[in-house]
């Protein structure tokens, strides 16, 4: 594949990834789905199974952001170990392009945890199990986690 292509491909993502966060919510599944999309290789079952990991940890705040935890499951549903080969190794090389990920995220976005930026998108956090609490995050954050979802998965498309 050409750089142009792979360019014009992690630009599709990119965009789909953007309006499905917008449109629908929950970071990581919108990583995954723009990935399945543009890329390939991701089930459906590892979309499902990304669910509770948006806002940090079903919505706790306190865990790894969505959409850089649906950027990891995305690596790992390329180059990750198959359970059939626990013994085989640890695949080291999944690890170092996940720590490209988490380094680039965390130099674009001041952290990695969803509190980390909820602070940095609006100046505070919030308790995203409170309904109240939740509409102001989400007035106050305006597009920032789409853009962060969107970032994401134009990184992962590009790496692959």
């Amino acid at each position: 594949m050409s750089v142009d292509d792979r360019a014009a491909r992690a630009e599709v993502a990119y965009q789909r990834a953007f309006q499905y966060e917008k449109d629908y919510g929950c970071c990581p599944q919108c990583v995954l789905a723009a990935v399945k999309e543009t890329a390939g290789f991701v089930s459906d079952e590892t979309i499902k199974a990304s669910h509770g990991l948006s806002g940090g940890g079903s919505l706790t705040g306190t865990g790894t952001c969505g959409a850089l935890s649906g950027g990891l499951l995305a690596l790992g549903a390329k180059r990750g170990r198959d359970a059939d080969k626990l013994s085989k190794g640890k695949r080291v090389g999944n690890f170092q392009a996940g720590r490209k990920l988490v380094e680039r995220f965390a130099a674009e976005f001041g952290g990695t945890t969803c509190g980390e930026l909820q602070e940095r998108f609006t100046g505070r956090t919030y308790d995203l199990w409170d309904r109240e609490a939740y509409a102001d995050f989400d007035r106050a954050r305006e597009d920032q986690c789409a853009r962060a979802t969107a970032l994401v998965t134009r990184w992962v498309v590009e790496e692959l």
